[in-house]
């Protein structure tokens, strides 16, 4: 009897760090082998994917405007270094056999398709996974609204934010002792407590728009798997 999974659509939101695996910046190309499995992994039980990345590992936007840096100029640096993670994580899944496609919000015909949402679902449809790079296209807003955004306009079941934890505490786990896990937040109680676990603009969005938000360790190797079947891990936010 083969295991079924919870969704059939999902938006997996990823950091820039899951790109840097154990070095200070760039690319790790063995984490990248690695996220590239269990992504091809979860593909293979028949999800229709979409994944929005960040790019803090080559080039953090708010860092550049702290230093000095004409602000909007700062963020379209890390737009387009959000590609450059986009192209690198499609070689990898192509590698493992899974056809795959780039989209971005900056155009950049060499290198990948423009943003479309109508190609974007088509190509879903069409058994590929696709990769929306560029963020939405303008500076001032977080990767992880482009990724609400994206999973909205995809009509996604769920966007699964990965992260370095297995979910969201009340206080920071790594630093403080006691820390207690939340299984499940209301999109208020995340906005009124400030947890920094999103944006407040991604967080005002999909509560808008009711998308839920799992906040997962993508990092334990096998949760990607565990969270598409439903094994209760990580926190939900609805």
């Amino acid at each position: 009897m083969g295991i079924h999974p919870k969704y059939k659509r999902v938006l997996i939101k990823i950091s820039g760090h899951a790109f840097q695996g154990k070095r200070e910046a760039g690319i790790d190309f063995e984490a990248l082998k690695s996220l590239a499995a269990e992504i091809a992994e979860v593909k293979k039980m028949g999800l229709d994917i979409a994944v929005v990345n960040g790019a803090g590992n080559l080039f953090r936007g708010s860092q550049g405007a702290k230093h000095g840096m004409d602000e909007p100029a700062a963020h379209y640096i890390g737009m387009i270094a959000t590609v450059m993670n986009a192209l690198a994580l499609q070689d990898a899944l192509e590698k493992e056999d899974i056809p795959t496609r780039v989209l971005t919000a900056i155009e950049m015909q060499k290198v990948a398709e423009p943003y479309i949402r109508r190609r974007a679902i088509r190509h879903m449809e069409k058994d590929r996974i696709i990769i929306c790079a560029g963020g939405i296209g303008s500076p001032f807003f977080t990767t992880d609204t482009a990724g609400v955004l994206r999973a909205i306009e995809l009509k996604c079941d769920v966007m699964l934010k990965a992260s370095n934890v297995d979910g969201v505490y009340d206080k920071d786990p790594k630093t403080e002792e006691g820390a207690k896990k939340h299984d499940e937040l209301s999109y208020k109680d995340v906005l009124e407590k400030d947890l920094k676990i999103l944006d407040a603009t991604a967080i005002s969005l999909a509560r808008e728009k009711k998308l839920p938000i799992l906040v997962f360790d993508f990092f334990q190797k096998g949760n990607l798997k565990k969270v598409i079947t439903g094994d209760k891990i990580g926190t939900m936010i609805n």
